[in-house]
């Protein structure tokens, strides 16, 4: 495995391996890894020739300074999972390898990043889309690697992808979970034990709604886990939305689409937790 740390020398590596007809991956990464990052890494390492991963704690998705200052950084941490995943290339920019001037694009697919997160974090899914753009014209990937838990962000790139012409694939991994049911996340380090504790309530509640929305309605159902939460020591609700898993529009009957997810986000303390669930209706 090979740290690279500027643009010119990752694809100074890798032009000659296209050239060979090597197959390329990428998995987009901030850091702080855990195993639902290994599990994108070691997928992409089984599906293609080569696999880069990039670390980057990307300022321009962040819409609060103090978020982006918390955010956990364990660079030494996460070069020694990367090894043992099997990863080629870890690309570690500096924030001025990436950004050597302002990134002024804006960028706009709405309905999808209106909603959700897109409403309650403005400007987040601008900065997500910039970082990612950059990185795939700088790797020129085949395949690129993303988890489901986020997963208003998976849809968003592939929107992007698909209005900007890139010539890859976007692969959806689903997401991790603790053996206790908590989706991993690089934010689960700064939970205190009794923070993490309570954070079990989100996944909890999650699998007890898709029995209750087997025979109840989507008002019922959101009523259920929005009580569910409220109810729960230490938790703040942010949002809980049922939508269309394509589209990310809010339903209001089960027979509005065939593919139903719930997407939430809970503040369990002063940790901003997101996770999400599909619904069988059979």
């Amino acid at each position: 495995m090979k740290i690279v740390h500027t643009i010119k020398d990752l694809q100074a590596a890798l032009s000659p391996l296209r050239a060979q007809g090597e197959s390329i991956g990428l998995v987009p990464t901030m850091g702080a890894l855990h195993a639902g990052h290994a599990s994108l890494v070691k997928r992409c390492v089984a599906e293609n020739d080569v696999a880069v991963v990039s670390v980057f704690v990307n300022p321009t998705q962040f819409n609060d300074k103090n978020d982006l200052e918390k955010y956990p950084r364990t660079p030494a941490d996460d070069s020694r999972l990367l090894e043992e995943c099997g990863a080629s290339f870890v690309f570690i920019p500096s924030v001025a390898e990436m950004y050597p001037e302002p990134d002024t694009r804006q960028f706009s697919f709405a309905p999808l990043d209106t909603v959700m997160e897109g409403k309650y974090r403005p400007g987040h899914f601008n900065g997500v889309c910039q970082i990612v753009s950059k990185l795939f014209d700088v790797v020129k990937p085949d395949r690129a690697y993303f988890g489901e838990k986020d997963f208003q962000q998976l849809a968003i790139i592939r929107e992007m992808v698909r209005k900007m012409n890139f010539p890859l694939e976007i692969v959806g991994c689903p997401i991790v979970r603790e053996m206790d049911g908590l989706a991993l996340s690089s934010r689960n380090a700064r939970l205190s034990a009794t923070d993490r504790h309570r954070a079990l309530k989100i996944s909890q509640t999650l699998f007890e709604s898709r029995d209750y929305a087997k025979t109840h309605t989507v008002e019922e159902t959101c009523r259920f886990v929005e009580e569910a939460i409220a109810n729960a020591p230490g938790l703040r609700l942010e949002y809980f939305e049922l939508v269309d898993g394509n589209t990310l529009q809010p339903i209001a009957d089960w027979k509005d689409t065939d593919y139903p997810v719930g997407c939430i986000t809970v503040f369990c303390g002063e940790v901003r937790l997101i996770d999400n669930i599909k619904y069988n209706q059979e």
